[in-house]
């Protein structure tokens, strides 16, 4: 079971104007949004969906996170290889 966050892209034309592209009309009826970085969004659904299969190796052994540590990181402190952050990816 692979959880999705709903997404859209908001793109700034060069005078700084923000529009929303979203093809699926998932925000159709929103009027307030959070921007998030494309690859911040796809860490955030993978360690959703790891949790959720319980798929973490060793979260014990991670010690302390310091707080300027990219969550990204988080997955070679996992011990995941790049393969295995790939085999999550085709899920989506």
């Amino acid at each position: 079971m692979a959880y999705k966050i709903d997404n859209a892209i908001i793109k700034k034309d060069k005078d700084g104007n923000l529009s929303l592209i979203d093809p699926e009309n998932v925000f159709g009826d929103e009027d307030a949004f959070i921007a998030v970085k494309s690859d911040d969004l796809i860490t955030i659904q993978l360690l959703i969906n790891s949790i959720l299969k319980n798929d973490f190796k060793s979260w014990r052994e991670l010690g302390p996170i310091p707080d300027n540590e990219p969550i990204k990181s988080l997955f070679v402190r996992l011990g995941y290889s790049r393969e295995d952050i790939a085999n999550m990816l085709k899920e989506f």
